[in-house]
């Protein structure tokens, strides 16, 4: 499949959201309008998206390549019909996206993708008829997508795989990592992460386990410099000689009982753990976990000093 021919992107929301997108699709050379129906927020569009550009540069992100034109208009009708991508973001309201991409069905061309960047809603609640699903899907960024670079990529039941490679390609294009999901879910994998993290977190409060600031202090300096390194997954494997199936049968009846504990099914059969094995075994290649264990702990040592000159405030 080849790149885009026509790099012509509409964002309908001028918040945070949508000015992040802006700022990294533009500097991966889109030509990129923005639409929002309130005047306060389109008249701040250049300097939020100037803000956007300062941080990637801070971050190293900034391509250093032409840039593509940033527009914003009042109406998009005009902009839609030679979008080859519309991306909503706008307010979290299902009624609201449902008007919108009724609207865009009939304004774009049958080869516009059209993505939502909703947090929560699924795409077949914001378009029903499955016959209509077929270019529709969900790219929900991490805020603000303009240095996080992930986006969650959920299609409804009737979306093509066409599109759904499309998007990976276009977001890929402009600096993105997808993460494609296989269906449907509420939540997506990034709010139902962070959500079994955060309801936890109420409950240890709640039942006088531990005060919200000390919650906060294990991931700060605990979890949180591992996980920016590394997912679950890994970390499991790198905490324990002989990896992800020996870290399963030492500490899976632990977490089984904690689980339970709360109401949840908690079942790692042995194929599931391989699924685990296989998929850790293909992303690390030839590294051995030996070797990405002391990359990690050089890795974690310089997180600390960054976050701690940080939060000295030292820049």
């Amino acid at each position: 499949m080849t790149f885009e021919s026509s790099q012509n992107l509409v964002i309908l929301g001028a918040g945070s959201i949508g000015t992040s997108f802006a700022a990294a699709f533009s500097d991966a050379g889109w030509n990129v309008v923005i639409s929002d129906p309130n005047p306060i927020r389109s008249q701040a569009v250049k300097r939020h998206v100037h803000e956007h550009k300062d941080a990637m540069a801070l971050a190293g992100l900034a391509s250093g390549s032409e840039e593509g034109e940033i527009g914003v208009v009042a109406s998009p009708e005009v902009a839609l019909k030679n979008a080859s991508f519309v991306l909503e973001c706008g307010p979290e309201d299902l009624s609201i996206k449902r008007e919108i991409f009724a609207k865009l069905l009939d304004a774009t061309s049958e080869e516009t993708l059209l993505a939502t960047a909703s947090s929560a809603i699924l795409i077949s609640q914001i378009v029903i008829n499955s016959e209509q699903q077929s270019r529709c899907i969900v790219a929900h960024p991490v805020n603000p997508p303009s240095v996080l670079r992930l986006v969650e990529l959920c299609p409804a039941p009737g979306t093509s795989e066409y599109f759904m490679d499309r998007a990976k390609i276009i977001f890929a294009n402009a600096g993105f990592q997808s993460a494609v999901l296989g269906r449907e879910i509420e939540g997506f994998i990034l709010n139902r992460l962070q959500g079994a993290v955060l309801r936890e977190a109420y409950r240890l409060v709640d039942e006088k386990i531990a005060e919200p600031n000390d919650i906060d202090n294990v991931m700060r300096l605990g979890l949180g410099p591992r996980w920016a390194l590394s997912g679950p997954f890994e970390t499991a494997e790198l905490n324990t000689p002989g990896g992800i199936a020996a870290h399963a049968a030492r500490m899976g009846p632990a977490y089984k009982r904690m689980g339970e504990e709360r109401g949840e099914r908690v079942e790692w059969t042995p194929e599931l753990v391989e699924r685990v094995v296989q998929a850790r075994n293909e992303a690390r290649g030839s590294v051995t976990t030996s070797e990405r264990a002391a990359w990690r702990a050089r890795a974690v040592a310089q997180i600390v000093a960054i976050r701690d000159m940080l939060t000295r405030g030292v820049v």
